[in-house]
């Protein structure tokens, strides 16, 4: 018999560090390919959002500010990127992708496709909004 899905609240949150060495450690561990992406997007977090908590877990990386919780999810697959607004039902307009929770988030496949005003606005936004905690 198949295990039931649990959702994300029976899941025990990361556990924050104002640490950036567990990200950087992270992001040279993503595929070649993939560096130019994850530096990126983690630099328009940096640079956009202050106050920032960092953890990894279940290899995804977490970036959260102290009064939301964790606001951002970053997730390497092979070829792409999801940055995943973990509030992002409630931004305006919210990311195109996901639908079955408050979550929704963009695919990356390149450092170039990618619109940094939009995304920069994305996660200005995310830091406003109650994440997961």
């Amino acid at each position: 018999m198949d295990k039931a899905r649990t959702g994300r609240s029976t899941r025990k949150p990361p556990e924050p560090s104002d640490s950036h060495d567990v990200i950087d450690a992270w992001m040279r561990s993503q595929m070649p390919d993939l560096q130019p992406v994850v530096t990126g997007l983690d630099g328009l977090i940096q640079d956009t959002l202050s106050d920032l908590h960092y953890a990894v877990k279940w290899k995804k990386a977490y970036y959260g500010v102290p009064e939301q919780g964790w606001v951002i999810e970053m997730v390497a697959y092979d070829v792409s990127v999801n940055i995943v607004f973990l509030g992002g039902a409630d931004l305006d307009p919210p990311p195109p992708l996901g639908d079955s929770d408050r979550s929704r988030y963009l695919k990356v496949k390149s450092w170039d496709e990618v619109d940094h005003a939009q995304v920069r606005g994305w996660i200005r936004q995310a830091g406003t909004v109650a994440g997961w905690s």
